[in-house]
């Protein structure tokens, strides 16, 4: 098994997920409902698998000391936010369509954004309206305005804290999950991420402190307390857990996402897949940032992530039976970049307007199997009816008659869950009328949602879903059909953040491997790789009054090439005479695959810059790096 910042911290509890009693959608008189086929979810997991999409808010002292992991030494009076405006978040989040948002209360450098009397670690000792600010309160409220739902981050590792690692830091870390469960009204979501253990500030003891996950937290009991505080709320991510997580942090979901898992601990393969059949209803989040990075960074503007590729996104996470979690990191100011906005309204604006109109409005629904007169259903607009075939029906299927001059290219279809995962495979049959019928697409799951993307628009009289392969009879809330509106894309951007080097005129001149050029193109998608150490020296062509560098790892994953794990950098005025930069660690760069930005020891003048990486992150025959810059 793999870990991430994402990954899952397992445990020992045996989870089950019990059956929701649902609302009969079968006409008076009618059999009653079948016994479910397989595992079910909870009521709570059914509201939350309605929520489709949500934002992630990542906002902390990493936004003002442009890292992705805080060490814990972070002065709180860093954290000083010059016009943060929750209702401006939150309406960015309802531009994209996004039902809710999660709000990083506390990251792993255990500064804390509620004023919380557990700790001096936190936002009453910021400058941040002198001290009597909330920001957990503030975009709570604001949440509430804007008429979406809320929930908590909050990190299980706390490299702040001197009693990390000792039995005082769990009674310390429940203290903490009650006030953030007792204090901010209804949560939908409790985040608990998997990152734990490792090099920290400690309260000055700055050492490495290695905990076994499954017997120092306890996860059985810290779900039970959530679920206790907040009936509601779904938690994420460990086993026992309401939520798994996907298996990356890319944005896509496989074809299909299972909702349901073994009764065992967390495999990164089958999370991403989920496993057809198992026993635990443990269903998959898709969470990505809009940036590659999960903090806001300056040097990032021009790397959004544009509508197309959040649309593309949308259909490899909800259209594959997942939620989709994705991140929207507020600037220094606590805003949303005004990039990130226009990217976010114009994704929103394309969902809005291709799920405007359902084309199955109006048309006859005719089953091969029913109990009772349950076919309508299938499109009567309503989440709380469905068409039922007979248990032993597992062939059956249904037809819309469409109104004349309906087109589609979009089938969206969802499952009655709380009758279980009945269809594993299916088919979407086209007819222009007689007894002919033409396939135009085959899936497995229906699941939560499946959203079908035709090649291009068609117009048949009659549509028909049609089961391959069933363990029961169907039970469908919805046969939708729609056409799709692409999202307008945005121009390029350039960055004009005055601290980023421009990399005009830079050369690679000496390299462990060929290939150098890959570091200086801007393309996240190619690499310059070479077996350990990896060395290279890049002249910038000018001097410059450096600060650090940025390294960007390759997004893919590769088993014959990995990030490097550490790196010693130096630099030079004239190409013979090198300096000490720095040593260090590339934290987490194997998992979370974002920019690092390392400062020097001290700011310098320098022309050329010389790297060495001694080994790969992980075990790999080489080292592969994206890009490399540098900030003033």
């Amino acid at each position: 098994m793999t870990f991430s910042r994402r990954s899952l911290m397992g445990s020992s509890l045996i989870a089950g997920a019990a059956a929701c009693t649902p609302r009969s959608a079968i006409t008076p008189g009618a059999p009653a409902l079948p016994a479910p086929w397989g595992a079910t979810p909870s009521p709570r997991q059914l509201k939350w698998h309605d929520h489709r999409q949500y934002g992630f808010i990542h906002f902390s002292i990493n936004t003002y000391t442009d890292k992705e992991w805080g060490y814990g030494d972070e002065d709180p009076k860093l954290f000083n936010p010059t016009d943060f405006d929750p209702d401006q978040i939150v309406a960015a989040a309802k531009a994209g369509g996004l039902t809710g948002l999660i709000l990083t209360a506390k990251h792993h450098d255990g500064f804390c954004l509620w004023p919380t009397m557990l700790t001096e670690h936190c936002i009453r000792n910021s400058p941040y309206k002198q001290g009597k600010g909330d920001i957990v309160g503030e975009l709570e409220q604001a949440c509430r305005r804007g008429g979406i739902n809320f929930g908590v981050y909050l990190s299980p590792w706390d490299r702040n804290r001197a009693d990390y690692g000792t039995p005082s830091y769990i009674t310390y870390y429940r203290a903490q999950l009650t006030e953030l469960c007792t204090r901010y009204g209804k949560l939908f979501e409790v985040w608990f991420d998997g990152a734990n253990g490792g090099d920290g500030y400690y309260g000055g003891a700055r050492e490495t402190r290695k905990i076994d996950a499954v017997q120092y937290y306890n996860w059985p009991s810290i779900v039970a307390l959530v679920h206790r505080l907040q009936p509601d709320a779904c938690t994420f991510d460990p086993l026992g857990a309401d939520i798994r997580w996907v298996g990356n942090e890319d944005g896509h979901a496989a074809d299909p996402c299972w909702p349901t898992m073994p009764n065992e601990p967390y495999d990164q393969a089958k999370g991403n897949t989920g496993v057809r059949g198992a026993e635990l209803w443990w269903p998959a989040e898709t969470n990505v940032s809009i940036r590659p990075g999960w903090f806001y960074h300056a040097d990032e503007d021009a790397q959004v992530k544009l509508p197309s590729k959040i649309m593309e996104m949308y259909d490899q996470s909800v259209g594959h039976g997942t939620t989709f979690h994705l991140n929207l990191p507020p600037d220094r100011r606590g805003r949303i970049h005004d990039r990130d906005v226009a990217s976010l309204t114009a994704f929103g604006n394309a969902l809005r307007a291709t799920f405007a109109n359902n084309q199955a409005d109006g048309a006859i629904a005719t089953a091969s199997a029913d109990t009772g007169s349950t076919a309508r259903h299938v499109n009567d607009g309503r989440l709380d009816t469905f068409w039922l075939a007979p248990a032993d029906a597992k062939d059956a299927s249904i037809v819309l008659d469409l109104p004349p001059g309906r087109s589609f290219d979009t089938v969206r279809l969802q499952e009655w869950l709380p009758l279980g995962l009945r269809v594993t495979r299916f088919a979407i049959d086209v007819s222009d009328g007689g007894d002919a019928w033409t396939t135009v697409a085959e899936k497995d799951m229906v699941g939560p949602q499946r959203l079908v993307r035709l090649p291009a628009p068609i117009s048949p009289r009659r549509v028909r879903f049609r089961t391959v392969t069933a363990e029961a009879g169907p039970a469908l809330r919805e046969f939708a059909l729609f056409r799709s509106v692409a999202p307008i894309d945005l121009p390029p951007l350039k960055v004009t953040d005055a601290s980023i080097v421009d990399r005009a005129g830079w050369k690679v001149t000496a390299a462990s491997a060929p290939g150098g050029e890959a570091l200086l193109d801007a393309s996240p998608r190619t690499a310059w790789t070479s077996k350990a150490p990896a060395k290279l020296t890049i002249d910038m062509g000018r001097s410059e009054t450096l600060a650090g560098f940025t390294l960007t790892p390759t997004r893919h994953v590769d088993p014959q090439a990995a990030p490097p794990m550490k790196y010693v950098v130096e630099t030079s005025a004239d190409g013979k005479n090198w300096t000490p930069g720095g040593t260090g660690e590339f934290q987490n760069i194997n998992y979370a695959r974002a920019t690092q930005r390392l400062p020097f020891t001290t700011p310098r003048a320098a022309r050329y810059i010389r790297f060495t990486f001694p080994q790969p992150a992980v075990p790999a025959p080489a080292i592969a790096v994206s890009e490399i810059g540098a900030f003033r």
